[in-house]
């Protein structure tokens, strides 16, 4: 998965992903990660707009935390296996899929501010 941009809570002062692909057109969201064996270390999903996913035909667990449009977290779901989904989360406007455990690790919960950064210029 290639992208430089990484998800941080700004709450919580901890690194969610240093590697965010983003899928904003209506075809990437709706293939989001299926065909995929796992999402790596590091790596997330960002899709957009999304109040709602399914892990249909998914082949591992995820973390997922839906963000409204300031980054406050309304949602973080751990552990969401395959073929589950999710309920419409009306203050949703993207979802960021992660690695299961991700959420546990930085002790990511709702109400926390996450921002996406871009990488320094070289």
């Amino acid at each position: 998965m290639k992208g430089g941009t990484r998800l941080v809570n700004r709450t919580r002062g901890a690194i969610l992903a240093e590697r965010v692909q983003r899928a904003e057109r209506v075809l990437d969201r709706m293939r989001g990660l299926l065909g995929r064996m796992a999402l790596g270390d590091g790596e997330a999903l960002a899709i957009a707009p999304c109040g709602s996913i399914h892990t249909f035909f998914m082949k591992f667990e995820i973390d997922a935390v839906f963000l409204d449009r300031r980054g406050r977290v309304v949602r973080a779901l751990t552990g969401l296996r395959p073929w589950r989904a999710t309920r419409f989360h009306l203050r949703a406007e993207q979802v960021v899929e992660l690695p299961a455990g991700t959420l546990a690790r930085t002790g990511t919960r709702e109400g926390d501010e996450l921002e996406f950064e871009s990488p320094a210029p070289v």
